[in-house]
């Protein structure tokens, strides 16, 4: 299997793919190549959960998020975690454990997404890139449903994230 690389960029790629479509010709396809992510669902020791207003120029508005970001090469994905946390947020977690893993994507990339759920938090200091337009919000639970039935919370990872929780919750 041999890509054609579209274009390439800093954090991905795009590839032109041929594959067994099952029929007698290969099926062509196009493909964006990503290195995984992580995402974190930080719980203070009063049972809230701490996220970032996130300005996202690609639809022009700001959602609320769970902090996350993008794998650096060879990164494990605990470190990106604890890395992302304290960059975006400010909080350092004394604690991290996996939670779930999912493919944002799958029809059109191949990025993975770790999530880990952060408590033993420690305020510390934000270390936000020059791009990034974050504030921090702490919201309980109560809250975030409000804020997913109002539309504040569509991003994918941080909805997939806090429902998975919620259902081992409930067990």
């Amino acid at each position: 299997m041999v890509d054609e690389i579209l274009l390439k960029s800093r954090k991905f790629k795009v590839v032109h793919r041929m594959i067994d479509g099952g029929t007698a010709e290969p099926v062509s396809k196009d493909l964006i190549i990503h290195p995984g992510a992580a995402v974190v669902l930080p719980i203070t020791d009063d049972g809230k959960v701490v996220m970032v207003r996130n300005y996202r120029w690609s639809i022009d508005r700001e959602l609320l998020e769970l902090p996350a970001g993008t794998l650096e090469p060879l990164e494990e994905p605990q470190i990106c975690a604890y890395r992302e946390l304290e960059e975006e947020t400010g909080f350092i977690a004394g604690a991290l454990r996996p939670l779930c893993r999912f493919y944002s994507s799958p029809g059109l990339m191949n990025e993975l997404i770790h999530s880990f759920v952060a408590t033993d938090l420690k305020a510390g200091h934000q270390h936000l890139s020059v791009d990034e337009k974050i504030q921090v919000e702490i919201l309980s639970f109560d809250e975030i449903d409000h804020n997913i039935r109002i539309g504040n919370i569509m991003d994918g990872k941080t909805l997939a994230t806090l429902l998975y929780y919620k259902m081992l919750e409930r067990k």
